[in-house]
């Protein structure tokens, strides 16, 4: 995604939060200094058995009704600021083939049975590598619920050409590969196998009608360059029109918590320097994917596709790997509570 375009307003920060003990930890670690923090916190918890309560933050600003600022949205509003024509180049060259068998890997094998049988986690790969080439189809307004939004588009890219498309589905596979080790049912929104899209508000239906345990929609941003890190797009509390988020804020949260912490102790990538005040967590209320759903769900955006530093980690299969891993280790933790 990228925060450039009609809406090119950058998201107002959310507050640091304040709450229970556990979260405080928790959350001290997504500060670039609270690394050694987090992995003394998140060991420590191994070892005794269990993971923390799940004590939630107090509102963030957008929250609790305050207007927030609209920002462009690549997965959902406005045009990016790079191409996202797929290019020759060697990053992605990788790229997995459609393979929608939710029961299976990347490599056809079932899923085990892990602590995590009988859970459903829908991907969602940011974009479609095809959408550039359907700029009328994608450009359709759809109801996100409190307003109009174009169906999908095309994403952003690295300098060298490396789509956010690309990146997405590759984080995708990985992911899905480690969930499946651990007995999930991995849905995907589309694996390549369309020509472009599934718009915003499909998407949101896709993980609804599957009755998702939890839902995890694949980014990364295209900002300027300096601004470096990740972070995770939290629903803030909407009702209006088909949106009403009030049931899946506190849970999203939660999961977007356990998402980032673990994000951080995989990659060693710090929180965003950008977005959410370095907290790695940002609030949004203009994103349909996020309005529309009835089952926890959060955004990642895993770094800035223009920024030198973070595109020789987001072309790096071996980071890739450890973001997928990062990924999982966070949605296991939420859904075994």
């Amino acid at each position: 995604m990228s925060y450039v375009g009609p809406d090119s307003h950058s998201p107002r920060p959310p507050r640091r939060f304040r709450g229970g003990r556990p979260l405080a930890v928790a959350l001290a670690v997504l500060v670039p200094g609270g690394l050694a923090g987090y992995l003394i916190w998140d060991s420590a918890s191994d070892s005794e058995g269990g993971k923390p309560a799940r004590t939630l933050p107090s509102a963030s600003r957008s929250e609790q009704g305050s207007p927030s600022k609209p920002s462009a949205d690549a997965g959902e509003s406005g045009k990016t600021g790079a191409s996202a024509e797929p290019s020759k180049s060697k990053p992605g060259a990788d790229d997995p083939k459609p393979s929608a068998d939710p029961t299976k890997d990347s490599g056809g094998r079932p899923a085990a049975s892990g602590p995590l049988k009988g859970k459903v986690v829908v991907v969602d790969p940011g974009h479609n590598p095809g959408n550039f080439k359907h700029t009328a189809e994608i450009n359709r307004q759809v109801n996100i619920g409190t307003n109009f939004k174009e169906c999908d588009t095309t994403g952003t890219s690295t300098n060298n050409g490396y789509t956010e498309a690309r990146f997405t589905l590759d984080l995708a596979h990985r992911l899905r590969d480690l969930l499946h080790k651990q007995g999930a049912t991995v849905r995907f929104t589309h694996d390549n196998d369309r020509p472009f899209g599934p718009c915003v508000d499909e998407r949101a239906r896709i993980g609804n009608e599957a009755r998702a345990d939890a839902v995890v929609s694949l980014h990364a941003d295209g900002s300027a360059v300096g601004n470096r890190g990740f972070h995770v797009i939290l629903p803030a509390a909407v009702k209006g029109g088909a949106a009403d988020t009030s049931a899946i804020v506190a849970p999203s949260r939660d999961l977007g918590v356990r998402i980032a912490g673990k994000f951080l102790k995989a990659t060693g990538s710090a929180p965003s320097n950008y977005v959410g005040d370095r907290t790695g967590l940002d609030v949004r209320r203009d994103l349909g994917g996020l309005n529309l759903s009835k089952v926890p769900k959060v955004f990642i955006e895993c770094g800035n596709m223009r920024d030198p530093k973070d595109e020789a980690l987001l072309t790096s299969g071996s980071w890739r790997q450890k973001a997928a891993q990062g990924l999982s280790d966070g949605i296991e933790s939420f859904l075994r509570g």
